[in-house]
């Protein structure tokens, strides 16, 4: 089984996250592409977050219809801060024999040497890291020496191979310029969302009054 972790607050989920990971679904022909909600994320222990529960609502209400997406409540069984090393090590257990491919966005990937464990990270899971068109290679290059000076980059490809096997690709998603800060602050100023996330989460959102 070939599976994505796109791990994250999703307070909201929006059309920038879901985009992402239909296209990345299918370029890297990936069975599914799992959800994570993080119970507290780790870098934003001072943001006020909308509980666990209503971000895990809103993911699965915007995936229910796509067969190839789940969501997944693991983090909230730890009841702490939610460090990536934990969670492929949670997900391998839960998928014996998968093959991992973890997604983030360029703007994580080079905060990755503060993450717990970050260099086991990377014998663990495949990456592939979202960019857009004309990004510079500079600090991401700095970024794979830190983890490991071993890397190799395959010029056939926007590809970097780990000593494990494990690869790092970069690739170019649909820039959809939406943020989950913008739509809170739609909601606070009672401002339209449309089209900025599904109708669906609109409505729970509405319904349990978030972000007011």
């Amino acid at each position: 089984m070939r599976l994505g972790l796109l791990g994250g607050t999703f307070d909201p989920i929006h059309h920038g996250h879901l985009r992402s990971a239909e296209e990345i679904w299918e370029d890297f022909s990936l069975d599914m592409v799992l959800f994570i909600p993080a119970y507290l994320p780790p870098h934003k222990e001072e943001q006020p977050v909308s509980s666990f529960d209503h971000r895990q609502a809103m993911c699965q209400l915007a995936v229910a219809d796509n067969p190839h997406f789940g969501v997944t409540d693991l983090e909230r069984h730890r009841q702490g801060p939610s460090y990536s090393i934990d969670t492929v090590r949670d997900v391998q257990n839960q998928y014996p024999g998968a093959i991992l491919h973890f997604i983030l966005g360029r703007d994580a990937f080079l905060g990755i040497p503060s993450w717990g464990n970050f260099r086991e990270l990377f014998s663990l899971s495949h990456f592939i890291v979202m960019t857009r068109p004309g990004y510079s290679r500079g600090p991401i290059s700095k970024v794979l020496e830190m983890v490991s000076p071993q890397f190799r980059h395959d010029p056939r490809s926007s590809r970097y191979l780990h000593p494990s096997g494990k690869f790092v690709h970069f690739w170019e998603t649909t820039l959809l310029d939406i943020s989950s800060t913008r739509i809170r602050q739609y909601f606070r100023e009672e401002m339209s969302s449309r089209y900025l996330l599904p109708e669906s989460v609109v409505a729970y959102i509405r319904e349990h009054g978030l972000y007011l």
